[in-house]
């Protein structure tokens, strides 16, 4: 039988679609004819077949998910900025029902439903969130948090309704094959390049991909359907981030705090001219300086336990991503 991957051209779907065929596993990769597909280079070509299909166009997942008995859908619409906002929710949302739905007709066996700890609560007394901590749409964030807070209660509810679907929340995911690169993949480069003069008082759960690539697996395999579990590893502030780099490459770190008002101010000014009057992409989204009001600290321990989820050291995953996004030409100073 063959299983079926969304987003495998990306971040972390392209070390799902690794494992899987390291495994001998045949897989079917629904790609855009936008997509890049310089991550699937290495792959046995032998073992994979990939099937052009868009999530907002719920006709070719029907074809996309037939023969097929496993599923990891990994695919979302990642930005924090976007011209329509409405995409995010078209991809995200609508994207994740449609190819459910298909699923729970085709009779596929295993799922996993790749979420993001952003859809989570975090406690108001600075511990870290859990599967359990209470959350409401309400507490979500910008359209990105808001459209996959809802895709993931699209999947709880058919899990409910008995589709054997796994949710995994992953929390930060740092290394290798970080194409676009996400947020915190933007934060390493400008830190090598020297474009990071200062930081915020901010923080983030840090987990090597591969890691989080391997709890995707040991979800289908021991996951519980309807449950949630986190795929993460390090509480690290954004100084404390910042000197592991540091330590790393022999760069210094920013000295400099700045207090978080006169980031929202700056950051905010920024976006109203660039996104509000040219209508364009900003560098550092509005979206972006809101999240980074809370420190994202999760407790991954449920799926370390359960899923036997591995927790390389942090170090070692920001060591590969600075020595990637070198050789790959993101590093210009």
């Amino acid at each position: 039988m063959t299983t079926l991957l969304t987003g495998g051209t990306g971040f972390v779907g392209s070390h799902v679609a690794r494992l899987l065929t390291e495994r001998g596993e045949r897989v079917r990769l629904l790609v855009r004819k936008s997509s890049r597909m310089d991550n699937l280079a290495t792959l046995d070509a032998r073992l994979t077949e990939t099937f052009c299909g868009d999530l907002s166009d719920p006709g070719p997942l029907r074809d996309a998910v037939r023969g097929c008995d496993t599923l990891y859908h990994v695919a979302a619409d990642y930005r924090l900025w976007a011209k329509d906002p409405q995409d995010l929710y078209r991809a995200n949302v609508d994207g994740t029902r449609h190819l459910l739905a298909a699923a729970r007709d085709e009779g596929i066996s295993r799922i996993v439903y790749c979420s993001t700890v952003g859809a989570l609560g975090i406690p108001h007394d600075g511990t870290p969130g859990t599967e359990t901590t209470p959350v409401a749409e309400g507490n979500m964030i910008g359209h990105y948090k808001r459209s996959k807070f809802l895709a993931e209660r699209e999947a709880q509810r058919f899990a409910d309704e008995g589709l054997p679907v796994v949710i995994v929340n992953p929390s930060t995911p740092v290394g290798e094959q970080d194409l676009k690169p996400t947020p915190t993949g933007q934060i390493i480069v400008d830190f090598l390049n020297r474009r990071l003069p200062a930081t915020i008082d901010t923080g983030l759960n840090l987990v090597d991909v591969r890691d989080v690539a391997a709890g995707m697996l040991l979800a289908a395999e021991h996951g519980v359907p309807g449950q949630r579990y986190i795929l993460g590893n390090q509480n690290l502030t954004l100084k404390q981030m910042l000197a592991l780099l540091s330590e790393i490459t022999g760069l210094p770190a920013p000295r400099i705090q700045m207090p978080y008002a006169v980031a929202w101010a700056a950051v905010g000014l920024e976006n109203l001219v660039v996104s509000g009057l040219l209508r364009r992409a900003p560098a550092h989204p509005f979206e972006g300086v809101r999240m980074a009001r809370h420190k994202m600290f999760f407790d991954p321990s449920k799926a370390v336990r359960e899923l036997g989820m591995p927790q390389t050291p942090v170090r070692d995953a920001l060591e590969r991503a600075a020595d990637w996004f070198r050789a790959n030409g993101y590093v210009t100073r």
